[in-house]
C-alpha cells in the first residue's frame, strides 16, 4: 500500500535535523540549551493550585469548543489589550495550544479552488514550520515570502503580482517574528489588511509572542482592522499561554475571528480536536485574568535582551529584537556555526536554514542562527559570552 505524496518533499523537522547533525559529537563545555522555545521562567504558583480544587472536572468531557469561562475570559482580555469586542460564545474558539489553531483552521477554511485555479497559501521565510504542512495537507502551493533584513524581517507582500494574489486564499504571518523579533506596526497590518480585501484571502495572525515586547505593546491583527472598520472575517488571530505566562506544558491557546470563521472550524474540531481537560481550562481562565505575573516576566526578558546587545555590541549584521525571546545572530554558514558552538563550548543552537526553506537557489536562513533566551539570566549571559568569544571574536 502506497504513502501519501503531498508529504513527500517535506524536509525533516528542526529538531530532528538538529540531534542528527549534533548528537554523535561531543560537547566541548557544560551544555547550555538554547535550541527550543520553551521558556523556564517559573509560572505562577497558583496554577497548581487551581488545576487541585477543580479535578474533580478530570472526571467530565470537557466542552469542545472551550469552557464558558474560559471563552469570557479571552473575551475580556482581548478588550483589555486590544480595544475590540469580541462574542465569546460566537467568536472565539480554545485550542489545545496554537499549533493545533493554525493547522486545522487551514484545514476548515482553505477552499479547494480559488478563481478557478489551486489556492496559494503565503508564508514567510523563515517561518514556523506547521504553516507548510498545513499548505501540504489542503493542497495549496505554499508561496515562501521572504522575510529577510530587506524587508525588514518581515515579508513584504506586496512584491507578488495581483494574479498571483487574486489566488491566494490564506496568508500566514508572525508578529512579533519568529525566529527574528520583528513587529509588525498599524502601516504593515493595514497594507496586508487592504490587500486581502482587495484579492479576497484570509490572513492567519500568529500572534503567540505579542506579550514579551520590550517598549511599545506590539498592534494586534484585529485591531487594526477594527479600526479601519474591516469586519473580522478577514483576520483569524492566534494566541497563547505558552510564551505570555511560562505555561507551554499547559498547552492553552485560542483563536478569534468572525463567527461564520470560527464556526467553520469548530465544525472540524467536533470530530478531529482534542479538547483541554476542564482543569486546566481552569487555570487558564486565571491566567487570561492576570497581568502581574505577564509584567513580571516581560521585565526578565528584557534584561537578557540588554545584556545581548552588550555582548554583540559591534557584531556586524547584529539585529537587537524588538519582542520574542530569540537572537538571530548572523554567521557565515548555520550548520558550520552550530557544530563549532557545540564541540567547542557545549551552547546548542539551532542552525536557521532548519526554519527556512529554499527558494530560486537562495535559503534565507542559511546564515544565521536562532538562540532562545529562555534560560535564567545567568545561564544566558555564560552562554552567549561563549558564543561571542567562538563564532565572532576568534575571526578577528
Amino acid at each position: 500500500m502506497k504513502f501519501p505524496e503531498r508529504f513527500s518533499n517535506l524536509p525533516a523537522y528542526a529538531f530532528p535535523r538538529l540531534r542528527a547533525l549534533l548528537d554523535h559529537l561531543d560537547p566541548g563545555g557544560p551544555v547550555v540549551h538554547m535550541t527550543i522555545g520553551e521558556p523556564k521562567h517559573a509560572f505562577p504558583e497558583w496554577v497548581t493550585e487551581e488545576i487541585t480544587q477543580h479535578a474533580e472536572g478530570f472526571n467530565k468531557y470537557p466542552p469542545n469548543d472551550g469552557a464558558p469561562e474560559l471563552l469570557l475570559a479571552i473575551a475580556e482580555w482581548i478588550k483589555r489589550r486590544y480595544d475590540v469586542e469580541i462574542d465569546p460564545t460566537t467568536q472565539v474558539m480554545a485550542l489545545n495550544g496554537t499549533r493545533e489553531g493554525l493547522y486545522n483552521s487551514a484545514m476548515a477554511l482553505c477552499p479547494e479552488t480559488k478563481n478557478g485555479k489551486k489556492p496559494l497559501i503565503l508564508t514567510p521565510n523563515p517561518f514556523y514550520q506547521v504553516y507548510a504542512v498545513a499548505s501540504a495537507s489542503v493542497g495549496a502551493d505554499p508561496v515562501f515570502v521572504p522575510a529577510t533584513d530587506l524587508s525588514g524581517h518581515l515579508p513584504d507582500f506586496n512584491l507578488l503580482p495581483a494574479e498571483q494574489l487574486d489566488q491566494v486564499a490564506i496568508a500566514y504571518i508572525c508578529s512579533p517574528a519568529n525566529p527574528q523579533g520583528a513587529v509588525a506596526d498599524r502601516a504593515y497590518w493595514a497594507n496586508l489588511i487592504g490587500l486581502a480585501e482587495k484579492h479576497d484571502f484570509k490572513i492567519f495572525a500568529d500572534e503567540c509572542y505579542s506579550e514579551i515586547y520590550r517598549e511599545a505593546p506590539p498592534v494586534g491583527a484585529l485591531q487594526v482592522a477594527s479600526e479601519m472598520g474591516v469586519g473580522a472575517e478577514r483576520i483569524l488571530a492566534f494566541h497563547s499561554l505558552s510564551k505570555r505566562s511560562n505555561l507551554p506544558g499547559l498547552r492553552s491557546g485560542f483563536v478569534a475571528g468572525s463567527p461564520e470563521n470560527i464556526s467553520h472550524i469548530k465544525q472540524l474540531r467536533t470530530y478531529a480536536g482534542a479538547p483541554l481537560p476542564l482543569p486546566l481550562q481552569s487555570a487558564a481562565a486565571r491566567a487570561w485574568r492576570d497581568e502581574e505575573h505577564v509584567v513580571e516576566n516581560r521585565r526578565m526578558y528584557a534584561e537578557k535582551f540588554d545584556l545581548a546587545d552588550e555582548i554583540f555590541e559591534g557584531i556586524d549584521g547584529y539585529r537587537s529584537p524588538k519582542a520574542g525571546f530569540f537572537l538571530w545572530l548572523p554567521v557565515e554558514d548555520g550548520e558550520a556555526a552550530a557544530v563549532k558552538a557545540w564541540t567547542e563550548t557545549g551552547v546548542r543552537v539551532l542552525p536557521g536554514a532548519y526554519l527556512s526553506r529554499d527558494v530560486a537557489g537562495e535559503n534565507p536562513g542559511r546564515k544565521f542562527i536562532r538562540a532562545a533566551l529562555v534560560a535564567p539570566k545567568t545561564e544566558v549571559s555564560g552562554a552567549l559570552r561563549k558564543l561571542r568569544d567562538c563564532l565572532y571574536d576568534k575571526k578577528d
